[in-house]
């Protein structure tokens, strides 16, 4: 079976590792299964390869306790909203029939990310249309649409509709990013340096959890976006 409870969604392979990664980490040690679909390859990336970036997608879903990877190998920077490419995704959302998506930020400085969030949103609700036919390994795919959509954030600050208490699996979180050895920062790499690749990053990315946990009394938390009203059943469900 390969249903998750979770699909987690970026144009990039570490998107998800570095938003949401806590998250992922926090829900896997809960019961739930969670895959990772990588929209692109990164190969233009100033730092690794694709080789180096399948492998280390690899070290980082192992620590985070991910069930699935997949990667649809569209054009890094310039992947569209073609036909094609979204049956790509729908094709992938069928198959792990996730209950929540995690999406790329609704908009970043990065023009993949908020190409993606919009690129992933149109996906999940095309996979729910009956009258779309998709297969896969030759076997037809009954429609499917998630529950909800949520947005991490990214680079850029958005204020966050909610957030979720990640202070027990931040090194987790950073484990897994660190496992992007090209990457991130390395004081012996003699690779071009890049706007995530110093050691201050990772001081950034502390503080977002840290500024987004201080907004809910925790230490760190992660943040997202809806794309829709969330319903609880009791208030003390918000707290």
């Amino acid at each position: 079976m390969e249903k998750v409870d979770i699909l987690g969604i970026g144009a990039h392979p570490d998107d998800v590792e570095l938003s949401a990664g806590g998250t992922i980490a926090k829900h896997v040690k809960a019961g739930k299964k969670v895959a990772i679909v990588d929209l692109t390859q990164g190969e233009l990336g100033s730092r690794g390869t694709i080789e180096t970036r399948y492998s280390e997608a690899h070290d980082a879903s192992r620590i985070l306790g991910v069930s699935f990877r997949e990667n649809l190998k569209m054009q890094d920077g310039f992947f569209g909203h073609s036909k094609e490419e979204l049956l790509k995704l729908v094709v992938q959302i069928r198959r792990f029939q996730p209950e929540i998506v995690l999406a790329n930020a609704i908009s970043d400085r990065h023009p993949d990310h908020g190409k993606g969030s919009a690129f992933i949103s149109d996906a999940c609700f095309l996979a729910g249309l009956r009258k779309i036919e998709t297969e896969l390994n030759g076997k037809s795919q009954q429609p499917w649409r998630p529950k909800a959509v949520y947005h991490y954030i990214q680079d850029r600050y958005i204020q966050p509709d909610f957030a979720i208490d990640v202070t027990e699996f931040v090194e987790t979180k950073f484990e897994a990013i660190r496992a992007y050895k090209t990457q991130f920062y390395d004081p012996e790499s003699n690779e071009p340096q890049t706007p995530i690749s110093g050691k201050e990053f990772f001081d950034f990315l502390e503080g977002r959890m840290r500024q987004f946990g201080r907004e809910i009394g925790v230490e760190f938390a992660e943040g997202y976006t809806v794309e829709r009203v969330p319903g609880v059943e009791y208030l003390d469900h918000l707290i």
